[in-house]
C-alpha cells in the first residue's frame, strides 16, 4: 500500500464504516466528527493505528490525499464551506451522500479550483456486507489517474462499481428508493396511528407480511436524515413520492366504493406494464414461499388472514403512472429495494393470488381501517417532503422510531439473515 492518506469528514455509521474497511486493507485514515465528539473518537479508536482521529476537518483536509465528505446532505453545503478551503493541493474530494445535486454543487462552490472531484455512494446500510453490493463512482471534475486511484481504493470493499453521473445516480436512487422508504414509513405510521404492533396479529404475521414487518423496523431503526435527504433534496423522488400517495388514494377510493371491474382493470394494467413488458413472465421469482415464510418476528397461524395489500398495489401502479421499469436499475438497487420489489412480483406474477387480493379490496373490510390510516401516512409523508420541511420530517420518523425502539434488535437480527438469503439468490 502507497502512502495515500484517506480523510473522512463525518464519523457517522457510515464514516465509521468506511474508515474501518480502509485501514483494514491498509490505507491510513485520518476522520473527524463535530469537536464535542474528538475525545470519544480517539478512545474508539485508539487501537487501529492506521485510522488517526483529529479534532475537526481543517486537519483532515490538510492532510489528506482524498477526501470523503460523510455528512447529511442537507449539512453538506455548510460542512464544505467551512472545511473546503483548506483542502490539501491536487487532492481529491468526493461524498457519500445520497443525494449528488447539492453535493457536487457545494463542491463547485467552495473547494479550489486545482482540487479534484469523485464522489461516491455505496447502495446500502452501514450494517450490510458490501460484497457485492453497487457502489457508484462518478468522475466530476478529475483526470484518469484521480480516477484510478479512487477506484483502487474503493476496491478493499468487494463492491460492485457502478460509474455514473450526478444526474444519473440521482434519478436511479429516486426511482429506485425513494418511494420503497415513503411506503415502509407510511406503514410504520399507520401501525402506529392504529396502536398496532403487527407481529402480535396474527394477520400480519408469515409470508409478504414478513417483508412488511422487517424492513419497516429495519427503516425506523436508522437515522432519520438517511432518508430525508434523498426525498426532499433530490427533485425526482419529491415527484415519486407525490405519485406513490396518489396511487394509495385513488386504490383506496375505489375499493371503498366497490368499484371492483375499474379497480381490477387498473392493477392488471400496471402488472402487465411492469413485469410482462419487462420480459419476466416464465423467469424464477426472486422470493419463494419458503424464504418468505422463513423470517418472521410473530408464530406463523396455520390459516393466513387474507389482505388485499394496497402498499403493493399502489407501488406497482406508481411505477406503472411514472414509466418505471424497476428491473432498469437492478445494477444499483440496495437491498430493501430488490427485497421491495420480489414482494410485488410474488404478488403480481401469481394470477390466482393478485385475483384473491382484488376480491378481498372489494368484499373485505378486515383491514379498512388500517388502509385508511395507511392512505392518511402515505399523503402526510407527501405533504412532508414537498414542503422540504426537515424539521417536520425528523420528528414524524422520531416519534414513530421511539414507539417501535423495543424491537429493533430482533428485527435487525432477522431482516440482516433475510437480506443475506436474498443476495444469494440475486
Amino acid at each position: 500500500m502507497d502512502q495515500t492518506v484517506i480523510g473522512i469528514i463525518g464519523m457517522g455509521l457510515m464514516g465509521k464504516m468506511y474508515a474501518r474497511k480502509l485501514s483494514a486493507a491498509g490505507w491510513r485514515v485520518h476522520a473527524c466528527d463535530m469537536r464535542d465528539k474528538f475525545e470519544a473518537l480517539e478512545q474508539e479508536f485508539s487501537d487501529i493505528p492506521r485510522i488517526v482521529i483529529y479534532e475537526d476537518g481543517y486537519g483532515v483536509s490538510r492532510s489528506s490525499d482524498y477526501i470523503i465528505y460523510s455528512v447529511e446532505a442537507e449539512m453538506i453545503d455548510k460542512v464544505v464551506a467551512e472545511y473546503g478551503r483548506a483542502t490539501k493541493k491536487h487532492a481529491i474530494v468526493g461524498g457519500q451522500t445520497s443525494c449528488k445535486a447539492p453535493e457536487v454543487a457545494a463542491f463547485e462552490r467552495h473547494l479550489p479550483s486545482d482540487v479534484e472531484i469523485v464522489s461516491c455512494h455505496s447502495l446500502h446500510g452501514p450494517n450490510v456486507d458490501p460484497k457485492d453490493q453497487p457502489l457508484v463512482i462518478i468522475k466530476h471534475r478529475a483526470s484518469q489517474k484521480a480516477y484510478d486511484l479512487v477506484r483502487n481504493v474503493m476496491a478493499c470493499f468487494g463492491s460492485k462499481l457502478v460509474p455514473l453521473t450526478a444526474e444519473e445516480h440521482d434519478q436511479i436512487t429516486a426511482d429506485t428508493q425513494a418511494v420503497t422508504h415513503a411506503a415502509f414509513l407510511s406503514m410504520g405510521t399507520a401501525w402506529r396511528a392504529n396502536n398496532q404492533f403487527p407481529w402480535e396479529l396474527t394477520r400480519y404475521v408469515g409470508g409478504i407480511e414478513n417483508v412488511k414487518c422487517n424492513i419497516t423496523l429495519r427503516i425506523y431503526s436508522n437515522k432519520w436524515h438517511v432518508y430525508a435527504g434523498l426525498a426532499i433534496l433530490n427533485p425526482s423522488a419529491k415527484k415519486q413520492i407525490r405519485q406513490y400517495a396518489e396511487s394509495v388514494t385513488d386504490l383506496y377510493k375505489l375499493m371503498l366504493g366497490g368499484h371492483k371491474q375499474e379497480l381490477e382493470k387498473r392493477i392488471k394494467a400496471a402488472g402487465e406494464f411492469v413485469f410482462n413488458a419487462a420480459g419476466k413472465e416464465g423467469e424464477p421469482l426472486l422470493l419463494s414461499d419458503e424464504v418468505l415464510d422463513q423470517f418472521s418476528l410473530g408464530k406463523v397461524p396455520k390459516e393466513r388472514t387474507p389482505n388485499n395489500h394496497l402498499s403493493l398495489l399502489a407501488m406497482v401502479d406508481c411505477w406503472w403512472k411514472l414509466r418505471i421499469v424497476p428491473y432498469d436499475h437492478m445494477i444499483c438497487s440496495t437491498p430493501l429495494f430488490r427485497l421491495w420489489l420480489g414482494v410485488t412480483e410474488y404478488l403480481f406474477r401469481k394470477p390466482a393470488l393478485l385475483d384473491e387480493v382484488i376480491n378481498i379490496a372489494v368484499e373485505d373490510n378486515t383491514f379498512r381501517s388500517d388502509d385508511l390510516e395507511f392512505t392518511f401516512a402515505a399523503r402526510g409523508w407527501s405533504d412532508c417532503v414537498s414542503f422540504g420541511d426537515f424539521s417536520s420530517y425528523r420528528d414524524r420518523f422520531e416519534q414513530i422510531q421511539s414507539y417501535f425502539a423495543p424491537r429493533f434488535p430482533e428485527a435487525t437480527r432477522v431482516g440482516n439473515e433475510m437480506i443475506r438469503v436474498l443476495l444469494e439468490k440475486t
